[in-house]
């Protein structure tokens, strides 16, 4: 025996299962907010929370009330502070300076990695694990602690390498005015390389074994298969560590800062950021500090993004 229901009998068991299905929705919801609710907490303290800051420090300056008797009061100025930023020259040279070490160090950096990757990963290379422990090995090491190492390299009193050159007639100055630049690309591809290289290992080996395998069948020497293959597959890991590489050169401080006290050729505008920690902790201008942070910021942000729009397009042509 059957029994059916009528429309109205329909519509009152299909109410009477939502409230079921919304509460369970709504359990559902609480281990989801549990999870993401102390990230979300630590990314406005730690991310957010300084952005804004930053922002609103930037509109502000310390101004002398009166004859300069009474303590400085704290001034809405608007965008006075980047206006003084660009027009002292140093902060704006440091800028030029710091785009010219990006020209020169992104395509060494993505290059320089891609190589030793598909090297490592050929098939043919000897020992690859161990050289990928080499290579990454540099990595580990603080910026601080990597700065000194190769300062001591850079000071012909006190490097073995610039002493056996001089020995030989090669005379070399990489603190010079005209190799400074040089010098510090150098400390972050011995830094950077090989992290960059592990990523790029990495999306190499996610690529599947088929494609290898039909490549092989059809008698494809190992160049075509990179250019087939590797490199097309590569693409999305290429520009995240293009990316990442945009970002940390426009963001150089550790560098100069450890190595001014060694040549003269470094001064306290070298880089953007060096020029703000100065205006923050010798010059005592927090607010002016601020707006070079903000004007650094917002050019990472605006290269990166050109970048990623500019390769994003060039994918669409290619499909």
């Amino acid at each position: 025996m059957t029994s059916t229901l009528t429309r109205p009998e329909v519509g009152r068991a299909t109410s009477a299962a939502r409230p079921g299905r919304s509460r369970k929705g709504r359990g559902a919801r609480g281990p989801l907010l549990i999870l993401l609710g102390p990230f979300a907490v630590l990314f406005v303290i730690f991310f957010v929370a300084p952005i804004v800051y930053a922002l609103v420090q930037s509109l502000f300056a310390l101004r002398s009330s009166g004859l300069g008797f009474g303590p400085p009061t704290l001034e809405f100025v608007g965008v006075e502070n980047y206006v003084r930023a660009f027009a002292e020259g140093g902060f704006a040279a440091g800028l030029a300076r710091v785009l010219l070490i990006a020209l020169i160090q992104v395509p060494l950096m993505v290059v320089g990695a891609l190589v030793l990757a598909l090297l490592l990963e050929s098939g043919r290379a000897h020992w690859p694990r161990f050289f990928r422990v080499v290579f990454f090995m540099p990595y580990g090491v603080p910026g601080v602690i990597a700065s000194l190492l190769w300062g001591f390299l850079y000071i012909p009193a006190t490097s073995p390498v610039l002493q056996g050159l001089s020995a030989l007639g090669v005379d070399l100055v990489p603190l010079s005015s005209d190799s400074v630049l040089l010098a510090i690309v150098n400390i972050g591809l011995w830094g950077f390389a090989g992290y960059n290289m592990l990523v790029l290992i990495a999306a190499l080996q996610a690529i599947p074994a088929e494609l290898y395998e039909a490549a092989s069948i059809d008698g494809a020497s190992w160049w075509h298969t990179v250019r087939s293959i590797q490199l097309p597959l590569l693409r999305p890991s290429i520009v995240l560590v293009t990316v990442f590489t945009i970002i940390g050169t426009l963001q150089l401080f550790v560098e100069p800062l450890v190595l001014r006290p060694l040549t003269n050729s470094i001064n306290t505008d070298f880089s953007p950021n060096l020029a703000a920690y100065s205006e923050a902790f010798a010059q005592g201008n927090s607010n002016l500090a601020a707006a070079m942070a903000v004007i650094v910021a917002v050019l990472a942000f605006a290269i990166s993004f050109g970048f990623l729009r500019l390769v994003n397009r060039k994918g669409e042509r290619a499909w």
